[in-house]
């Protein structure tokens, strides 16, 4: 048996396969996200070690045998958190997440240094962990000069699993200290937020061993002894892995709390300027390049709690049948947005509104606008040399195919459903297990699964949906000033 745990924004997944790579099990641990000011995105990581307790105990207590049987452990986990300890190990404060932008400006300046850009091969995004090292270093200089290690989320996680401070690849890159096209810290970068190569992880790749679950945590959950510990991934990595990603040529895009269209490189194709993410896949001699939005799902999760109903009553409302963009648009930048604009301080916008908007209109406009969204990624992609012929879906948007169809019309892509089966973060973290315990091959095992069905752009629909993108963009400039 081996075991994918992935620490996610809004929960821990633990998830079982077999041998043969088949899902024997699977159980969550629920997260909450602290925002005790606008902009700001927080998590106590002693609630991930709650949460990844719960979720195998969870295990244990209805798959006890299978849980004793594992042999390999994966990790997947939210990208870019910034998790800072002590000498003791422990953390100094709670971790700054991914989504959280009080660092826009200690981005900024560490952007407009050309050494990032030229070694990382990425713009320095408000997200990334270095500008909140920064943040941290002009803001709470006591703490600063406490930290001694810094760690991202699933890597704390690793910590307290082993007892070692390890990261990989994929994860590491979206940190903007690592030389991407190398695979290597970069002193240079780590020396302009004030930190040195001590302050951080051993890097592996996410297919190698490093490390074996501690004694008492095994003993804990019924498992033997000699548990191997995988490198694991950053979370959209580790989906790429499950869905078996990891070829040129090979897409997907991921409807979950943020929106992802990734597409895997044999090779380093760094386009900073297009706000594209370029970073090292989770197997070894590979990268991949992502175009990244921060509200996807999240988008239909604000207005269900707005609205008062339950996002997948709001989806139902909608029907199956796409209809062509209405007189209302939105804009999906709830947290700020990446890609293509890197813009911290932008927040999104309902435009059009008039007495005839209901309920179901606004929810057209925010499955539009997040499509819309997807789209400018996929411009962003074509400008930094990456040409997709179809995309797989994946992540809990993906349940609603209305919402697949305004992708596919306006990404003009088709967009492909896997059959039925967990192939997430938490599916190829299991993987990453599998082959760190058994040495097998990468490409052998992160196959793709069967299509279940293709979502087609709807041809008939594709000038009106154009139309609708042009209206989109005109928009971004006209709320550009509005802060």
């Amino acid at each position: 048996m081996y075991l994918g745990l992935d620490l996610g924004t809004s929960g821990v997944k633990a998830l079982l396969i077999d041998e043969t790579q088949a899902i024997v099990a699977s159980a969550s641990g629920a997260l909450t996200v602290s925002r005790p000011h606008p902009g700001w995105s927080e998590q106590d990581a002693d609630w991930w070690i709650a949460a990844t307790r719960e979720a195998l105990d969870r295990l244990k207590s209805d798959h006890a045998t299978a849980l004793a049987a594992v042999r390999g452990i994966g990790l997947s986990g939210q990208m870019h958190g910034a998790t800072v300890l002590g000498a003791d190990d422990r953390p100094l404060r709670p971790a700054i997440l991914w989504n959280d932008t009080r660092s826009h400006r200690q981005a900024a300046l560490l952007d407009a240094d050309p050494r990032f850009r030229k070694i990382t091969g990425n713009i320095v995004f408000p997200g990334f962990t270095a500008p909140k090292l920064a943040w941290l270093r002009d803001h709470e200089p006591g703490l600063f000069e406490r930290v001694r290690k810094v760690l991202l989320p699933k890597d704390y996680l690793r910590l307290w699993l082993t007892g070692a401070h390890f990261s990989e690849m994929s994860d590491a890159a979206g940190t903007a200290w690592l030389d991407v096209e190398n695979r290597r810290w970069s002193d240079d970068l780590l020396a302009a937020t004030g930190l040195d190569a001590a302050h951080m992880p051993a890097l592996v790749e996410g297919t190698e061993r490093c490390g074996t679950l501690r004694a008492g945590l095994a003993a804990e959950w019924g498992m033997g002894a000699d548990v191997i510990v995988a490198g694991g991934a950053g979370d959209n990595a580790a989906s790429a892995c499950g869905m078996g990603a990891v070829r040129v040529g090979d897409a997907f895009v991921s409807l979950g709390t943020s929106g992802v269209l990734f597409a895997a490189n044999e090779r380093y194709l760094p386009n900073p300027e297009s706000a594209v993410h370029t970073f090292c896949h989770a197997l070894p001699a590979a990268w991949h390049q992502m175009g990244v939005i921060l509200s996807a799902t999240d988008s239909l999760n604000w207005l269900a709690g707005i609205t008062g109903r339950p996002a997948g009553d709001l989806s139902a409302e909608l029907g199956d049948a796409l209809q062509a963009p209405g007189s209302v648009s939105f804009l999906p930048y709830l947290s700020g947005e990446r890609t293509p604009h890197n813009d911290a301080a932008i927040r999104g916008a309902f435009c059009g509104l008039g007495h005839e908007s209901d309920r179901t209109a606004l929810t057209r406009a925010v499955m539009e606008g997040v499509a819309f969204a997807l789209r400018d990624n996929l411009e962003a992609l074509k400008e930094a040399g990456t040409r997709l012929e179809r995309v797989t879906a994946i992540g809990g948007g993906s349940r609603s195919i209305y919402w697949l169809k305004a992708i596919a019309t306006a990404l003009g892509l088709p967009v492909d459903l896997p059959a039925d089966g967990d192939f997430g973060a938490a599916f190829g973290a299991a993987r990453l297990g599998l082959i760190a315990a058994e040495g097998a091959d990468p490409l052998a095992v992160c196959t793709a699964p069967a299509t279940a069905a293709t979502v087609e752009p709807d041809a008939a629909l594709a000038g009106a949906y154009a139309d609708g993108y042009a209206r989109y963009r005109a928009l971004y400039p006209a709320i550009g000033g509005v802060r």
